[in-house]
């Protein structure tokens, strides 16, 4: 999936009806619409914080979704006409909160943490003698360390928290227990109502024609891309993408018809 596939204009338009409906099966079925098509941009957004092989994908992809499925629901038109900046903020604000809470519960190694401290106080030093911040090619070469090295302790710094999920709190020691027992675990449930989302499109999409349903199906459910689409079915790309694009648009007007029927 690429976000060049997300065709915007189309999904401002979704966002109009949906703010605008009243019928709430209608209104739920435009919100899944939307988040299917935009399912792209959490692609490129996970993949580009993915930057360790402790992150599954698959994780951020579905922490990614929670925070689309909330742009679009927060999402004001009369305030602003960049949707997608608007879901990327969103988006990237999701994932780096998880990233932030699960490395929280995970210890640095000793050699990590006494690296980490040198680093922060090369980095004063040379700041102080250029006047700006040091690159880590400048890290590196001042404390006669591989690069990759200097990224990992960097990256394992980025991600800590101040105060760990870990930590003990109560008022009195019997009454001790771990900060993370005193937090709502909300993201299993928005995680769940994310992976419910493509199927209760199903009904609209069973409406269209063969054609468009297969591409449907192979590119938002079995998340193949649009080239790799065009290969297995020796069509071109331009085909591939226009059917994609006519299918999205005909699940939106199958969407408004039931909405109307229904008035």
């Amino acid at each position: 999936m690429r976000e060049d596939d997300i065709n915007y204009p189309d999904v401002y338009k979704w966002l109009e009806s949906y703010r605008t409906a009243s019928n709430p099966r209608v209104k739920s079925q435009l919100q899944n619409l939307i988040v299917v098509a935009c399912m792209p941009l959490v692609n490129k957004i996970a993949c580009g914080l993915a930057r360790r092989s402790t992150d599954p994908i698959d994780d951020l992809l579905q922490v990614g979704s929670v925070g689309l499925l909330k742009a679009v629901n927060l999402f004001d038109a009369s305030k602003s006409k960049n949707f997608r900046a608007y879901a990327t903020h969103m988006i990237t604000g999701e994932i780096r909160h998880y990233l932030r809470d699960k490395s929280a519960m995970i210890k640095a190694p000793r050699e990590i943490q006494e690296l980490a401290y040198r680093i922060y106080q090369i980095s004063k030093e040379l700041e102080e003698e250029n006047g700006e911040k040091p690159t880590d090619v400048e890290i590196a070469e001042r404390l006669q360390m591989d690069l990759v090295k200097v990224h990992e302790v960097i990256d394992v710094e980025r991600r800590k928290q101040l105060v760990s999920l870990d930590q003990m709190n109560g008022l009195t020691e019997e009454e001790q227990v771990p900060l993370y027992d005193k937090i709502a675990d909300t993201k299993d449930s928005d995680i769940q109502n994310i992976q419910e989302v493509r199927m209760m499109l199903l009904n609209a999409i069973l409406k269209l024609k063969p054609e468009q349903k297969k591409l449907i199906k192979m590119h938002f459910f079995d998340d193949i891309s649009q080239t790799e689409i065009a290969e297995r079915l020796n069509i071109s790309k331009m085909q591939t993408s226009r059917t994609i694009k006519k299918a999205l648009g005909d699940l939106f007007r199958i969407i408004k018809a039931e909405e109307k029927e229904e008035e």
